[in-house]
């Protein structure tokens, strides 16, 4: 066994390496950049190595500089982590040259199947049901157009060397392959260093389904189940499960086998997962396979037991896998939330800024479920520009699905961020919704049941009485802290009814001490709340307790008169006042918005790529503006309606912020 590995990568991938190559006593060595010098990762390892600025291509993806890493500080293996280099198999040669061992399948199965384009050919020779579409490298936008138009749309664009949701884009017409292609190829250059892209058919409400493999040195190769990974966002997995709500014992043993003998083809010999797109009726086609550590490995371990880190270590050591598929079974049932820095308010744009406030959920046994935290970032840290935006991939486990969901939405709400805007709310919303829990899923889930953005839902029934009942008992210890920086010691609240005013509508509240919290009646509903176990000091931002016997945690700040609560996806002001004042506030006018119809704003931080108009020109709805740049995805933002350009505030190459202007109708 290896007794020093270094970790060719970054955040909470690293940081995951990092607690398995404790466990087995092995130590560890972190390389890092500029953007990373201060990360949780740097922080955790035995040793580090600083190897450049912050862009990728600089630092992260330069071979030379891993495998001199390697050199300086005696690591014998590297462990390439997801996405950089880890599907290079000219780095897994370079390493074997230097004699440094790659953590990760051997170069032959990763020329084999880690390109998208050969894998597909490889996976056509073997008889394996794969996607109609182009299998080969496409010249210019005139030969993808004319490409797309034979498969007949809509057709997926798709980088040869992608991964991670980038270098993808769904095109419906001429129009978006016109537009779409050079973008891919724009993206794929900048992510991956190669830019060659294919395309293939788009299926229509699909589902997708991928099966982690294993495999030795020995010729031994397992499957260990499915997960289902058909919550994305513009191709970007958002939430994953294990196992799969669609499969049968029938159909998971079909594509397993078909997983296994494609591994078993190419002499797989580390983990690997082997992507599916699969269509409500349970058939299925083979998209692509995934040379190395999966984002959502954590539900296949909750589900299963096995730290594949640690097989991907043993094998890689020369190790048999001490298991056969006979000895691996599914227990219990794992959900995983992809936590992004991101705006879900503003159609999920990316959000970057210092981790002002991280609170996480306890990792462990929460009695009905059990939480586990894969994060890379402290409280204090900064979400950058240079890098995928995850923050954690927050996971819950239970005995069925049903109790996997209740989990998760317990989780999230124990999990509190301040700083860049965070999807949270939204991963709340869908634990919420009757068509996920029926497990009725497909790739299109966000854009069915969201198709105009996310914009919060409106608290109703329990989650309503749970936002009254917290401001309530917020209100009062307010109130009693007041009186004794006052210098009355009694701190006793005389008053006992209160004027609830939340989302307009006005509730009258009396208020009784218990001996562990508070009675709360609503004399023009006829009944009466109970709530108890509070925990809340003034200034923390979560406040827990139990209301009629249902525990929860909402998201709390202070407001003038009020707070502001956010409890699971719905948020609300929520004013605490005397009958007389509530009465005032119905006199008030109400403030008009300002009018920005005639502004064109930039929805995130970013650099901008191009400005395709210019002051003067009349432009038409649709047509493109400008391209911004963030998290190395670009990003086309168009005119929302007819008009001529007065002023423009941003030029090719100029960084802006959220809000920023960058155009101006006259």
């Amino acid at each position: 066994m290896f007794s020093k590995i270094l970790i060719a990568n970054r955040g909470e991938i690293a940081v995951r390496i990092i607690k398995t190559c404790r466990r087995m006593g092995i130590a560890t060595v972190v390389v890092y950049s500029e953007a990373d010098a201060d990360s949780l990762a740097v922080s955790m390892a035995d040793q580090t190595v600083f190897i450049g600025p912050s862009p990728a291509n600089q630092s992260y993806l330069v071979a030379e500089k891993i495998i001199a890493a390697c050199h300086q500080t005696g690591a014998q293996a590297v462990h390439p982590g997801f996405g950089f280099l880890s599907e290079k198999a000219e780095f897994a040669r370079q390493c074997a040259e230097a004699g440094i061992v790659f953590i990760g399948p051997n170069p032959d199965a990763i020329d084999a199947m880690g390109d998208k384009i050969q894998s597909k050919l490889f996976a056509a020779k073997a008889n394996i049901s794969i996607v109609p579409g182009h299998i080969g490298e496409i010249d210019d936008t005139a030969h993808a157009v004319r490409i797309s138009e034979e498969i007949g749309y809509p057709v997926m664009i798709k980088a040869s060397a992608g991964g991670g949701g980038k270098g993808i884009r769904v095109a419906w017409n001429r129009r978006d392959v016109e537009e779409g292609f050079p973008a891919v190829k724009a993206e794929a250059k900048g992510a991956f260093g190669d830019d060659r892209i294919f395309i293939e058919k788009f299926i229509v409400n699909p589902r997708h389904i991928e099966i982690q493999v294993l495999g030795d040195k020995h010729g031994h190769v397992v499957y260990l189940f499915e997960r289902e990974c058909s919550i994305q966002r513009r191709n970007q997995k958002v939430i994953e499960e294990a196992p799969s709500p669609l499969l049968d014992a029938e159909t998971r043993a079909a594509m397993g086998a078909q997983a296994v003998a494609l591994a078993q083809a190419v002499n797989y010999d580390s983990a690997g997962t082997v992507e599916f797109v699969a269509g409500q009726d349970k058939s299925f086609y083979f998209l692509e396979m995934n040379t190395r550590l999966q984002v959502e490995h954590p539900v296949t371990e909750l589900i299963t037991g096995v730290d594949l880190v640690e097989q991907m270590i043993r094998v890689a050591a020369g190790e048999p896998l001490t298991f056969g598929q006979g000895d691996l079974a599914i227990k219990g049932w794992a959900i995983e939330s992809r936590i992004y820095a991101e705006d879900p308010y503003r159609k999920f744009l990316p959000s970057i800024g210092r981790l002002s406030r991280y609170v996480t959920p306890a990792e462990g046994d929460h009695g009905d479920y059990i939480v586990r935290n894969d994060t890379g970032v402290r409280e204090g840290d900064e979400i950058s520009t240079f890098y995928d935006p995850m923050i954690a991939k927050l996971c819950a486990w239970a005995p069925d699905r049903g109790g996997a969901i209740a989990g998760m939405a317990r989780a999230l709400e124990d999990l509190h961020i301040e700083g860049p805007g965070h999807n949270t709310a939204f991963l709340s919303a869908v634990m919420d919704q009757p068509r996920f829990a029926s497990g009725v899923l497909s790739t299109n889930y966000i854009k069915d049941e969201f198709p105009d953005g996310f914009a919060g839902l409106e608290p109703e029934g329990w989650q309503a009485d749970i936002m009254l009942a917290a401001a309530v008992a917020m209100h009062r210890t307010m109130a009693a802290r007041a009186r004794r920086i006052g210098g009355d010691l009694s701190s006793k609240i005389n008053r006992n009814t209160w004027v609830v005013v939340a989302g307009g509508v006005r509730r009258d509240v009396e208020v009784a001490d218990r001996e562990d919290g508070l009675t709360l009646t609503l004399p023009a509903e006829s009944r009466s709340l109970t709530l108890d176990k509070v925990t809340w000091k003034p200034g923390f931002p979560l406040f827990s307790g139990r209301l009629e016997g249902r525990d929860f945690t909402a998201t709390v700040a202070s407001a003038p008169e009020g707070f502001v609560i956010r409890f699971r996806a719905a948020r609300r002001r929520i004013l605490v006042l005397t009958p007389p004042s509530a009465d005032l506030h119905e006199r008030l006018p109400v403030k008009a918005p300002p009018d920005t119809s005639r502004l064109v704003v930039s929805p995130m931080p970013g650099l901008v790529v191009s400005m395709d108009v210019k002051e003067g020109e009349e432009v038409k709805e649709g047509q493109v503006i400008c391209v911004i740049e963030a998290m190395k995805m670009q990003n086309i933002i168009r005119a929302e309606r007819d008009g001529r350009i007065k002023s423009l505030g941003a030029g090719a190459g100029d960084s802006v912020a959220a809000d920023d202007i960058l155009a101006q109708f006259v």
